[in-house]
């Protein structure tokens, strides 16, 4: 299979940029998404992080305390790290789950927000693409997407590589610094690049 690992910083774009990917018809797996799913009321992985991290990262109803979680885990590396431990594995697993349910697909989106940082997808991946915005950009699109302030932005993107790391990793960069139509342009190079690509690797298989 033909892998395209997309990630980028906070306010980036990245989000926008996969909506675009599968308007093309492109199956995209986000695991941002499995994350949200397999921390939703109800699922057992809630327990195991409540009995790691203690019984307050969950609210009276069941479900996670989001908010206190995130705040702790910028704050305290050590909690992150832990919580990475439980997440990134099962993430990880349900992830490749997705991906084989497309076998016949020209090529696959695989979203992952910390892609560089983790290391957990390499095997996974036939490139990387990044989208990226300067960093003013983002901290404008963060704060007004997510409803965060400053401070928390700037944790965010602390926990995330510096810019100029991210872009030197990446097989293909998108500059996400004007409108959603340019952006949805520079996707669709991306997708005939891609789709020629798997046409020509097809050919010499």
């Amino acid at each position: 299979m033909f892998i395209v690992g997309l990630t980028g910083g906070i306010g980036s774009g990245k989000s926008e940029a996969a909506r675009m990917f599968a308007d093309l018809g492109i199956p995209v797996v986000d695991t941002d998404q499995i994350a949200h799913a397999l921390t939703a009321v109800g699922q057992p992985l809630l327990q195991e992080i409540a009995t790691a991290l203690g019984s307050d990262t969950l609210n009276r109803d069941g479900s996670l305390n989001r908010a206190l979680l995130r705040q702790r885990v910028f704050a305290e590396p050590e909690t992150r790290h832990r919580l990475e431990a439980i997440l990134h594995p099962r993430i990880r697993e349900r992830a490749a789950q997705l991906l084989a349910q497309h076998p016949d697909a020209p090529y696959q989106i695989l979203v992952v927000p910390l892609l560089f940082e983790t290391n957990g997808y390499v095997d996974l991946m036939t490139r990387s693409l990044v989208i990226d915005c300067d960093e003013a950009q983002q901290m404008h699109r963060a704060m007004a997407r997510s409803h965060l302030n400053e401070t928390e932005v700037r944790a965010i993107m602390a926990a995330q590589l510096p810019r100029d790391q991210r872009l030197a990793l990446a097989d293909d960069v998108i500059t996400n610094d004007n409108t959603l139509e340019e952006l949805r342009e520079k996707v669709l190079e991306k997708h005939e690049k891609y789709i020629k690509t798997c046409i020509v690797s097809q050919s010499i298989s």
